[in-house]
């Protein structure tokens, strides 16, 4: 007879056991912008096959022809169906709108949604809530069969493009359900030199990290700065 004290418990996984995401094609939708712009290029320059998007191919074809580093252009929908990992970077008005008309394409997919919905005002940046909680919950509600998780969010989008900068002295807090995509997401971040991913809680956590985008837009104002992230004893 089995008793409890017999059965041996399997040793707990190294957190920092992450997979090899080598051969992943990442593709980035807004990857015209600032900070789509900048997570491409650091990704392609790492090594990484990735697929710029945007609304119009001409502008992408363009964006990818300036980065360089084998990155492609195409139209939103053909980058999210020729890519394994979809970063959702586009402004936060348009975020819902975009996501709504690529249902489709992102199912099965792994989508990473860095997107902040802020406010601004004469006192500078402030948080704003939606009503599904936070920008990843609302991606995660309107792509019911896609694997969102939520990263990225706290990365300045000059050090990003700088060519002059080697390494990024920053944390990349991942957020998601599943602990294999969260693995895929903190091994993508760290990819990048200095950079690391740490695994941040689930998606209903991620509300208080797109807000804090706000407090780190009011230091660098302050203290003409690029702020970023490193969270201690980890």
């Amino acid at each position: 007879m089995t008793t409890p004290d017999d059965v041996k418990k399997a040793p707990a996984k190294d957190p920092w056991d992450l997979p090899d995401v080598s051969g992943l094609v990442v593709g980035v939708l807004g990857g015209t912008g600032d900070q789509g712009r900048g997570l491409a290029y650091r990704l392609a320059k790492a090594g990484q096959k990735v697929i710029i998007g945007s609304r119009a191919a001409d502008r992408a074809h363009t964006a990818a022809e300036e980065l360089g580093l084998g990155i492609e252009g195409a139209d939103n929908a053909e980058c999210a169906r020729r890519s394994d990992v979809v970063i959702v970077a586009v402004p936060w008005e348009g975020h819902a709108k975009t996501l709504q008309s690529l249902r489709a394409d992102l199912v099965g997919k792994l989508v990473i949604d860095c997107v902040n919905p802020l406010g601004f005002d004469k006192q500078g940046a402030y948080a704003l809530k939606p009503e599904e909680g936070s920008a990843a919950q609302q991606a995660a509600a309107l792509l019911p069969e896609s694997r969102v998780t939520a990263a990225f969010h706290h990365l300045s989008a000059v050090l990003l493009s700088d060519p002059e900068i080697a390494e990024i002295d920053t944390d990349v807090m991942v957020l998601g359900e599943k602990r294999a995509d969260t693995d895929i997401v903190q091994a993508l971040a760290g990819r990048i030199p200095g950079m690391r991913g740490v695994f941040a809680g689930r998606l209903r956590n991620a509300h208080q990290v797109e807000s804090l985008v706000a407090n780190l837009i009011s230091v660098n104002r302050r203290y003409k700065a690029h702020a970023g992230l490193r969270v201690t004893d980890v």
